[in-house]
């Protein structure tokens, strides 16, 4: 029984972590989002700590921008000056977003998805 359980909830999980992908696909460049935003986005609502766990699982075959998700204050998620940040840092800047601090002006650099986005685009 409990080998079904765990069966059914890697599925679940799996099923999320796709969604979770395909919407941090969506992110344009020069723009960031937040790990809540991307968990509301996907439909997965209050699950941002998910959002992070996702990204520690994504197949070696399959390329999802990281980087452009950041903590719900614009900042990086990992400690200042590791060499996660460091990428992470340069990662955002070679796509024309600003760090300073490590951190992101969300005002500026935050995606804000139209309609049409939401409609079209993301489809689950």
């Amino acid at each position: 029984m409990s080998i079904a359980r765990g069966k059914h909830c890697m599925s679940h999980t799996s099923k999320s972590y796709e969604k979770i992908w395909a919407t941090i696909d969506h992110i344009p460049n020069g723009k960031v989002a937040s790990y809540g935003q991307i968990a509301d986005l996907a439909g997965l609502p209050g699950r941002a700590r998910l959002v992070g766990k996702s990204l520690g699982f994504v197949p070696q075959n399959r390329t999802v921008a990281w980087y452009k998700v950041l903590r719900s204050n614009g900042q990086i998620a990992f400690p200042k000056g590791s060499e996660q940040a460091l990428l992470q840092t340069g990662l955002l800047q070679e796509d024309g977003v600003m760090v300073l601090n490590n951190r992101v002006k969300l005002a500026d650099f935050q995606w804000q998805p139209d309609l049409g986005e939401l409609l079209f685009g993301l489809q689950y």
